[in-house]
């Protein structure tokens, strides 16, 4: 397994004991945390029986700062079943995210295989943390076509624009993501120095060879040296692909069956949604959330158990969440207006 994709360095990720079995660690299998996993419907029960049915485990990949599981759930839980102590690891180093990225590749390329829907949201991630990556090197990574992770960079974009004006491809070299600047840089310097090679105005204007060559070719016939494509999106106005994206994606329309759903339908729904749960503040939203789904069932349970001298103090203290629920339920009626 690699810390690259395509040429791409993921950051500081390194997986130790690549080459050698020597740096394989035994580790006590209660030191271990769940995996960051791409997985959303979780582990299978059926293929955790098959691997503790088998012998010998291979190694787990653990992300060492965190001691989380990168790739080997399964593994660790059959081991868990079958009530080993100790489990063999590789640890890995480096930031959460690449480590995520890394579990993704692990599990497509062996064991249980990610369904459409988990490499999609493994996508979606991805194109958050690593904005700067390109379609093709995401795609490699997740096991799709860098057109599908096109539409979801650009459904990502339409809810959170990126700043990015480059983008790194799976040879690893930066790419802007407009060349018309340098179409014109390009221009400007085949003018002044005719004699020019290729080579020294693609380096001078920051542009490929290949690029030069064409804006040459386009000048010799009197054709504007920016092609039609890029010359219309600089007339586009400000966000107006953005809102095209919006509306491909389903972005700021109201979700069917969320109005007067039952408040366990919608919290479903919101964790479901990946620009909710792969983000901080989504997660603390989530939790903050997660008391609306009580059932009737479940609150009169709760009432019964509360304590007689305690009543007051517990219906004053729900009034004042109350409160603060309302004027939380404003501020997010405020913002929807002002977006507006």
């Amino acid at each position: 397994m690699s810390g690259e994709i395509e040429g791409i360095d993921m950051g500081s990720i390194s997986v130790e004991g690549e080459q050698s079995d020597a740096l394989v660690a035994q580790v006590r299998v209660g030191l271990l945390c769940r995996a960051d996993s791409p997985r959303q419907a979780g582990e299978s029960d059926e293929h955790i029986r098959a691997l503790a049915a088998c012998g010998a485990l291979p190694p787990i990949l653990v992300h060492r700062p965190t001691m989380r599981v990168v790739d080997g759930m399964h593994r660790l839980r059959a081991a868990v079943l079958r009530g080993d102590e100790d489990i063999e690891v590789r640890f890995v180093d480096g930031s959460v995210d690449d480590a995520f990225v890394l579990a993704v590749k692990a599990n497509i390329a062996h064991g249980l295989p990610l369904s459409r829907a988990d490499r999609r949201a493994a996508a979606e991630r991805i194109v958050n943390t690593h904005p700067e990556w390109s379609d093709r090197a995401i795609a490699r990574a997740v096991g799709l076509s860098d057109k599908t992770v096109g539409v979801i960079r650009r459904c990502v974009t339409a809810e959170f624009p990126q700043s990015h004006t480059s983008r790194i491809g799976r040879d690893g070299c930066f790419r802007p993501l407009d060349s018309s600047e340098g179409r014109r840089r390009a221009s400007e310097l085949l003018t002044r120095k005719p004699g020019a090679s290729l080579r020294e105005v693609s380096a001078e204007a920051g542009v490929s060879t290949s690029t030069v060559r064409d804006v040459r070719n386009r000048m010799r016939r009197g054709d504007d040296p920016v092609v039609p494509r890029q010359r219309n999106a600089a007339k586009r106005p400000e966000g107006a692909e953005a809102g095209r994206a919006a509306v491909r994606c389903g972005v700021g329309a109201p979700v069917r069956g969320e109005s007067g759903s039952d408040p366990a339908s919608v919290l479903r729904s919101l964790r479901a949604d990946p620009s909710v749960r792969f983000t901080e503040s989504g997660r603390i939203l989530l939790r903050m959330l997660e008391p609306s789904a009580l059932n009737a069932d479940m609150r009169r349970r709760l009432v019964a158990g509360v304590p007689q001298h305690r009543v007051d103090a517990v219906a004053a203290l729900v009034k004042e969440n109350i409160n603060m629920w309302q004027e939380f339920a404003e501020q997010i009626n405020q913002r929807q207006r002002t977006s507006a």
